[in-house]
């Protein structure tokens, strides 16, 4: 039987994903892995510098290894980078029963929330909260969809996925074709109910409810579903969770697809990686200066080292 777990690979001081085509990319490859190690995807959001995923599987070292493995192998090739992408080890936490799925699943969905990129994870496109009660939440809007022989554009020549799997025309498989959404569907119950949860505000109530499950394991919570992403503290999310953000500032996917299309335009290099420190740094100096953005997404999305 497989197990439930939450899996995470973050990327430390760099971005995983820099634009569009990246996100898809990382969704793909997340795709095409759970299809190989014959497991199942439930809920999942791509952030800039992390990934979080909650799947059933009988093999999670290797669903991770099948999913960053192919997905290095493009972005190194695409930036002109070399080596490991990420940390050298994935999170990995087990989930067991009824309300510890429901928080894992609901902490995942609220990612962007946490991390002050979203107001509402409705409002986030790299994650599956739009997937899940498409129809009863009045998401009717479908993008078009691409014939078959046209995905390998996106996957590789060679890459295994089994016909359910659909693409639309930006080149990412549905989340509806790919996830187990109706088990969701099942967890959550109601439309209301899933509504709820995505709103509902991270309390000790909620940890003691976990307890029902008499699992032996600790509560979810944003301390240890986010343990090792190298991002904002606990008590910075909680206020994010409650709203207070500034969600109108450049996104990380924004300024690293400026800093992608300045390299190759001003410098003629493929990437921001294959910039000198010197020109690196009189760029950070601008952003800082002029602009007036945080040392830290400066730094991460220049991968300028400290």
């Amino acid at each position: 039987m497989k197990r439930t777990y939450h899996l995470c690979l973050s990327a430390g001081d760099e971005a995983l994903f820099r634009d569009l085509e990246d996100y898809n990319r990382g969704f793909n490859c997340f795709a095409l892995a759970l299809y190989k190690t014959d497991s199942t995807g439930l809920v999942e959001s791509f952030m800039s510098t992390h990934a979080h995923k909650l799947v059933q599987t009988h093999d999670p070292k290797g669903l991770m290894f099948n999913f960053r493995n192919p997905y290095a192998k493009y972005f190194n090739n695409k930036y002109g980078r070399s080596g490991r992408l990420g940390e050298d080890i994935h999170f990995t936490l087990e989930v067991v029963g009824h309300h510890h799925t429901i928080a894992a699943a609901s902490y995942v969905l609220r990612n962007a929330l946490h991390h002050g990129v979203a107001p509402l994870p409705y409002a986030y496109p790299h994650c599956s909260a739009n997937a899940i009660f498409r129809k009863e939440l009045g998401k009717f809007h479908k993008e078009a969809l691409l014939p078959i022989r046209s995905y390998s554009r996106f996957l590789g020549r060679y890459a295994g996925y089994p016909d359910s799997y659909k693409m639309t025309a930006s080149g990412v498989f549905t989340r509806e074709s790919v996830l187990d959404i109706p088990q969701m569907e099942s967890l959550y119950g109601t439309p209301r109910a899933f509504n709820y949860y995505m709103s509902r505000k991270s309390s000790e109530e909620w940890e003691a409810e976990q307890q029902k499950d008499a699992n032996g394991l600790p509560p979810i919570n944003i301390h240890n579903i986010e343990r090792g992403v190298n991002m904002h503290e606990d008590t910075r999310m909680i206020i994010f969770e409650n709203g207070k953000s500034d969600y109108r500032k450049i996104s990380d996917i924004e300024l690293c697809t400026e800093l992608d299309n300045l390299a190759r335009t001003r410098y003629d290099r493929k990437s921001v990686y294959q910039l000198s420190i010197k020109e690196k740094q009189g760029i950070a100096e601008h952003l800082y200066r002029v602009r007036h953005l945080s040392e830290s997404q400066i730094r991460r999305c220049l991968v300028l080292p400290k």
